[in-house]
């Protein structure tokens, strides 16, 4: 069985014009804020803050300026793993036995 290389068009009626939506050439939110980075001279930590401290913009914009610039301002912790000496236990010592030590 050989398939058939011409197109058949699903519909017989002719395309229809476009009417509405966005036209072609209008930036969209994207790249308004990236024009607004570039021509700042801003570097894009510095960005985010000022999003994150302007009490103008929308909470949810703000929330996402500091979620993406608290990796760059903050350090993550760390578990810690605490032994006692030369690697062994730790020893837990009672009030009453570090009294007893120091006399």
């Amino acid at each position: 069985m050989q398939k058939d290389s011409t197109v058949v068009p699903i519909s017989n009626k002719p395309k229809r014009e476009k009417h509405g939506g966005r036209k072609k050439g209008t930036p969209n939110r994207r790249s308004v804020t990236q024009a607004e980075i570039a021509g700042s001279g801003m570097s894009p930590l510095e960005f985010l803050l000022m999003v994150m401290r302007d009490a103008g913009e929308d909470m949810p914009r703000r929330v996402t300026a500091a979620q993406a610039a608290a990796p760059y301002c903050h350090a993550k912790l760390s578990s810690v793993e605490l032994t006692g000496k030369d690697g062994a236990p730790m020893q837990t010592v009672t009030r009453i036995e570090l009294i007893a030590m120091t006399k």
